[in-house]
């Protein structure tokens, strides 16, 4: 494959495709030129001289085009994105484009799980949206090309050019290669987390301390981002299927030829974009939301995917439901055995020919569409094309990463939207099969993820007891940040727990985390959502074939509870992290972003519409 995709990307830097998406585009640079023509912006001019790039009068009429790297050197998501993103200039540069780059911050939610840094994740995808709209809002960019790394970068940058709706594209920093230790030829950022479970069922001997630290040294051998189906991987992969980045971007590893190769189309793509406006709201359209959610479905995605697509559908003005995912979900088969409940990485997809060949199997079975326009001025269809052309079409006689429509690991999506009287808003839940689809436990309440870590670790939470462990206080305001749970969830699956623990949280999960899993409940309990409500030993099931969530206790009972309950005080009172809190507003977060007051307004409208009428009817 390395051969034949670095011809593949070749073609990218010699010409930009030919296709009927034709505009009368006006001038190139059509928003620098307010700063770069008018003799009263002589001061904007004076500056843009000093310059790198401005050497004379006719670079400074070039079209200004944004090179974003979400860099931080103290993680492998995102150390190398600064280098990237220097290529990726130097390939504008010599397309006769003028190149500016300039770094956004991100936060590593692999290093912060389990912290109090993770509250700050969530919040980073917004941040990181304002700061790629202010840097180019702000300079008068022609274009963009954002390179991101880790899970929040990724609908950061798109929402991002969503709201600009200026010529741009997304190149993904790629995912990391595996790792592997004595007697683990296949490891990554996941089986570190679950070694600490590892060690404490193996009796924290000194064997199972090696064990452990054999793991934690090993697992990350390189830059990239998570190796396995986690949210890096699963928006990176979303993206491409929506036509936001160039064919195989996603499943290109940090490390390979094609990266590289990527990077040096970059100028020439920008340039195509440029010169027949194609613009960020052209392709993200309905039909493309629509082929990233199957993508999704099919191999197995985050969680996150769901309030990832919906904000980023936001910002170019298409609504998206958690009935839309439930509808894609119901008919689409989840066919991927990777990571976190699988066997493979993503490399492995990488080395049996990357997305595109999932893709194109997808469009030949009829499971999503062609006709969507992409970045490279191509349909989505013709993409496809070529590069089965070129690599051939995907086959199972010897790959074991993706699995035949006719053989599935389960016959509908992973992902369900759940609701009943402990989800009136709705929340959802990940669940392959493998953990079964039904599951009934007495609860065991936790208001923070480090009184259920003591909970494991005294051995409370004893294997052969269904329990439903209630993480809460974690959504948004609770949180606040409504940080990822992915530490719990691995140290359960780790002590082997895995099949006699559920766990439910009005925070989120990891794309790392499996096991029965139902995050996102709506109302959280920092708002007086049912969650709150709940104490140990309450029963709860939860359906994965009927959608539903129920807490079996009565509506007396749980009206007496109401009355008793008083919210807790917020967590913060100023900072970042108190205006993401009153952002959000409590009761729906879907879409939980700062520029959407207004309309989060309208939405909560009816969400407590649905909790009065849950509450009246107790009473």
């Amino acid at each position: 494959m390395l051969n034949s995709g670095r011809r593949s990307l070749a073609r990218h830097r010699r010409s930009f495709h030919s296709s009927s998406h034709k505009k009368s585009s006006g001038p190139l640079n059509k928003y620098s030129q307010h700063i770069t023509r008018p003799k009263d912006q002589g001061a904007s001019q004076a500056m843009l001289y000093a310059t790198d790039p401005i050497k004379n009068d006719e670079d400074l009429a070039k079209p200004m085009v944004g090179v974003a790297s979400i860099w931080y050197e103290g993680n492998p998501c995102n150390k190398h994105l600064l280098g990237l993103g220097a290529s990726v200039k130097q390939s504008i540069l010599e397309a006769d484009l003028t190149a500016y780059q300039f770094g956004v911050v991100g936060v590593s939610d692999g290093i912060s799980m389990g912290t109090s840094g993770m509250r700050y994740s969530l919040q980073s995808r917004d941040l990181i949206a304002d700061q790629v709209e202010t840097a180019a809002g702000g300079h008068h960019l022609d274009g963009m090309v954002v390179v991101p790394g880790c899970d929040k970068n990724m609908p950061g940058v798109l929402m991002a050019l969503g709201r600009l709706n200026r010529p741009g594209f997304m190149i993904y920093g790629g995912t990391i290669r595996a790792g592997s230790c004595e007697g683990q030829p296949q490891i990554d950022i996941v089986s570190a987390f679950q070694s600490y479970g590892q060690y404490l069922k193996d009796g924290q001997t000194q064997d199972a301390e090696q064990y452990r630290y054999n793991t934690i040294r090993n697992c990350c051998p390189g830059p990239g981002a998570c190796g396995g189906m986690y949210t890096a991987n699963t928006m990176a992969s979303a993206s491409e299927a929506m036509g936001m980045s160039l064919p195989g971007s996603s499943s290109f590893p940090a490390e390979s030829p094609e990266k590289m190769e990527e990077l040096k189309a970059a100028g020439s793509v920008m340039r195509g974009l440029l010169e027949k406006n194609i613009l960020p709201r052209d392709i993200m359209t309905r039909t493309a939301f629509e082929t990233a959610m199957v993508l999704t479905m099919i191999l197995g995605g985050s969680t996150n995917a769901v309030l990832h697509l919906i904000a980023i559908a936001h910002s170019v003005g298409i609504s998206l439901s958690l009935e839309d995912f439930q509808a894609v979900s119901d008919r689409t088969p989840f066919i991927a055995d990777l990571k976190p409940s699988g066997k493979y990485v993503f490399e492995d997809v990488y080395k049996i020919g990357g997305i595109p060949k999932i893709l194109h199997f997808l469009l030949k079975n009829k499971m999503i569409e062609g006709n969507s326009l992409t970045v490279t001025g191509l349909t989505l269809g013709e993409n496809l094309d070529r590069w089965v052309h070129k690599h051939g079409e995907l086959e199972f006689a010897n790959q074991k990463v993706i699995m035949p429509l006719d053989k599935p690991i389960k016959e509908t999506g992973h992902l369900r939207i759940l609701r009943g009287n402990l989800a009136p808003g709705g929340a959802v839940a990940k669940i392959t099969g493998k953990e079964g689809l039904r599951f009934t436990g007495k609860a065991r309440t936790f208001d923070t993820e480090e009184a259920l870590v003591k909970a494991v670790e005294s051995g409370t939470i004893k294997k052969g007891e269904k329990t439903v462990v209630v993480l809460r206080y974690l959504g948004p305001k609770g949180g606040p940040g409504m940080p990822e749970m992915l530490k719990p969830t691995s140290l359960i699956m780790g002590a082997g727990l895995g099949l006699d623990v559920a766990c439910l949280t009005d925070g989120r999960f990891s794309g790392g985390s499996h096991g029965f899993c139902i995050g996102h409940v709506v109302p959280e309990a920092q708002v007086g959502g049912p969650i709150a409500l709940v104490q140990d030993g309450d029963v709860i099931t939860v359906d994965a074939v009927e959608n539903t969530i129920k807490l079996h206790v009565d509506d007396d009972t749980l009206k007496k509870r109401r009355e008793d309950w008083t919210p807790p005080p917020l967590k913060v009172s100023q900072g970042t992290l108190f205006k993401y809190c009153e952002s959000c507003l409590g009761r729906q977060h879907w879409v939980c972003d700062g520029c959407m007051i207004k309309q989060k307004q309208k939405e909560i409208s009816s969400i407590d519409n649905v909790v009065r009428s849950v509450e009246q009817s107790r009473v």
